[in-house]
C-alpha cells in the first residue's frame, strides 16, 4: 500500500520526522504549519521550521488559523490523504479532521504516556526529576493525547541533561519510530494498545511566572527548574550587579555543598556556589541580559560576586 501522507508540523522538533518521510520515499501531498508570524529582535515575519522545510521539497504548504471552518474542513478532505502525521502542529485537530484520512491521523509525542499528555511534556518531565521518558506514536482522538499508543522508544533521563538535550534525542528517534509506523501501517500490521487510566499528568504550557528560580527550594528541585527550562525559555534571578538589579538567566548548574540562607552566594572559588533550602548549586553556564551564554567562572570573574552575596 502506497500511502498518500499530509504532514501537520511546526517546530524545528517536528523537522526530522517529515525529512525521514520523505526521504523513505512516501508521497506528503501536503504540509500544514502554523502561519507566519514575528520573531527576533527585527520583527520580521518568519515562516516556521516545517514550512520552510516543506518548501524545500516543493510540497504546497498550507497555513490556516484554524481548521474549524468548514471550508478548511473541505479543502483538508479533498487531498484524499491515507493518513496525516502530526508533529507538534499546534493546532486543534476537529472530529472532521481526524476522520478524514482514510487510515486516519497518527501523532508523534514526547512523552511516556498517559504520562505528560499536553504542550510541553520533555519540559515538564525533566522539572518534575523524570529519569526516563519516550517518544510515542499514538492514533489520535478528541482527546487530550488520549489515544491508543502504537508504537514507542523509552529514553534515559540523565541527572544533568537539559530540555534542549533531550528535544534533540527524541527529535531524531521519532523521525525514524514514524516511518517504522507507517510501514507497519502500509502492511496493515500497525498495532495498538490502549493507554493505562492511571498515571495521567498533564504537561500543562509553560509561563513566564514559573521561570524565575526559587532559592528556597531543595537545591535537588532548583536544579531539575534550571535543567528543565534550558535553554528556553530558561530559569532566571536577579543579581545586583554594577550597582542595579539584573536579571540572570541559569542555563547549566550542578549540585553542590553550600551554607548560608536560600540565594546567598557560599563559594567563588572557580563557579560561584549558591545556597538553596536545602543543599547549592554551583553555576556552570549563565547569561546576562543581552550577552551570550558564558561559564559560571568566566561570569563570576566579570561580576566580582562576593561570598555572602545574596540573589533574589
Amino acid at each position: 500500500m502506497s500511502l498518500r501522507v499530509v504532514f501537520m508540523g511546526t517546530p524545528d522538533f517536528s523537522v526530522p520526522t517529515l525529512m525521514e518521510i520523505v526521504g523513505q520515499g512516501y508521497e506528503v501531498v501536503a504540509c500544514y504549519s502554523q502561519p507566519p508570524r514575528k520573531a527576533g529582535r527585527g520583527m520580521e515575519v518568519k515562516k516556521s521550521p516545517v514550512h520552510e522545510a516543506a518548501e524545500t521539497f516543493g510540497i504546497p504548504v498550507f497555513t490556516p488559523v484554524s481548521l474549524k471552518d468548514p471550508e478548511e474542513q473541505e479543502t483538508f478532505r479533498g487531498l484524499d490523504a491515507d493518513v496525516a502525521v502530526v508533529v507538534a502542529y499546534g493546532l486543534l485537530l476537529p472530529k472532521a479532521v481526524l476522520e478524514a484520512p482514510r487510515e486516519g491521523c497518527l501523532n508523534l509525542h514526547a512523552s511516556l504516556l498517559p504520562r505528560w499528555r499536553g504542550a510541553a511534556p520533555i519540559n515538564r518531565a525533566i522539572m518534575a526529576g523524570d529519569t526516563e521518558t519516550a517518544v510515542q506514536v499514538m492514533r489520535m482522538e478528541e482527546g487530550l493525547d488520549t489515544g491508543p499508543v502504537c508504537m514507542s522508544e523509552t529514553v534515559g533521563i540523565g541527572p544533568d541533561m537539559t530540555a534542549g538535550e533531550l528535544h534533540d534525542r527524541l527529535s531524531g528517534l521519532g523521525g525514524d519510530l514514524m516511518v517504522r509506523a507507517l510501514a507497519a501501517l502500509s502492511r496493515g500490521a500497525l498495532t495498538e494498545t490502549p493507554q493505562a487510566e492511571e498515571g495521567v499528568t498533564y504537561a500543562a504550557k509553560l509561563s513566564k511566572e514559573e521561570t524565575r528560580i526559587d532559592w528556597t527550594a531543595p537545591a535537588k528541585a532548583v536544579h531539575d527548574h534550571i535543567r528543565g527550562l534550558s535553554p528556553f525559555p530558561g530559569a532566571w534571578c536577579e543579581m545586583a550587579l554594577s550597582g542595579k538589579a539584573e536579571r540572570v538567566k541559569i542555563l547549566r548548574s550542578a549540585l553542590a555543598e553550600a551554607a548560608g540562607d536560600p540565594g546567598t552566594v557560599s563559594s567563588v572559588d572557580g563557579d560561584p556556589v549558591i545556597a538553596c533550602g536545602q543543599g547549592g548549586i554551583r553555576l556552570i553556564q549563565v547569561q546576562r541580559a543581552g550577552k551570550k551564554p558564558m561559564t559560571g567562572n568566566e561570569f563570576q570573574r566579570g561580576a566580582k560576586l562576593a561570598a555572602g552575596d545574596k540573589l533574589a
